[in-house]
């Protein structure tokens, strides 16, 4: 049975969706910058999980 959409692990998952708030939570609180950052990141370079840390200068 699928579990429902908001308690999908998505840290595995290559990709970031901005549109979801509990994902960019996640990665805000764990490369300690702020959903901005991410979503200017996210902007310039795409929806990738390595790339976005990349362009803030952390590691994933």
């Amino acid at each position: 049975m699928a579990e429902p959409k908001g308690k999908r692990d998505f840290r595995d998952n290559p990709r970031i969706d901005i549109r979801e708030r509990h994902e960019v939570a996640f990665w805000a609180k764990r490369w300690g910058v702020t959903a901005e950052q991410i979503a200017a990141a996210h902007k310039k370079v795409g929806h990738n999980v390595k790339d976005i840390a990349t362009e803030l200068g952390k590691r994933r």
